[in-house]
């Protein structure tokens, strides 16, 4: 694969990434007033952490995707970047479940999911690429603490997110 088409794919993989974030941002746009509006369980961390977090997640995300791609192109790690874009999608609809529409039963389901579509997009990764798996650990920790924060902040404010 040519040095040009190494780095196109390193651009469009990282743009599919940063996409699934704007998307999930537009839904989070008053995230901060809301989110510090809730109750919150002692353990929830600030809502400055959170922007930050993600763009270093979503970073690594897109280069896992490239790296994963680059052993062989769509064809070839068809089924695994496929689970990424798949888990990208439920990424980006959390935010509104949770933050846009206040659905925290749905927005709950919807990350647990998404852990399992994280865990099931780790392991296809890490068989093509050991280093593209291990890219995603991060996300996964991630992903299991939100779930956790998620449930738990769905429970305090049972009013606001029915």
């Amino acid at each position: 694969m040519s040095k040009g088409k190494q780095i196109t794919g390193l651009v469009a993989w990282l743009a599919v990434s940063f996409i699934a974030a704007a998307i999930g941002a537009a839904a989070s746009v008053q995230a901060g007033p809301f989110y510090t509006r809730l109750a919150r369980p002692q353990w929830a961390p600030p809502p400055d952490l959170f922007g930050p977090v993600w763009t270093v997640l979503y970073a690594l995300m897109g280069i896992a995707a490239w790296l994963a791609w680059r052993a062989g192109g769509f064809r070839t790690s068809r089924t695994a970047l496929s689970l990424f874009l798949v888990q990208l999608v439920l990424n980006a609809i959390w935010s509104w479940l949770f933050f846009g529409w206040h659905l925290g039963a749905l927005a709950f389901a919807d990350i647990v999911l998404l852990w399992v579509l994280v865990i099931a997009t780790l392991v296809a990764f890490w068989r093509i690429k050991p280093l593209a798996g291990m890219l995603l650990v991060p996300y996964l920790l991630w992903i299991s603490f939100a779930s956790a924060l998620n449930h738990a902040v769905w429970q305090l404010n049972p009013r606001i997110l029915g």
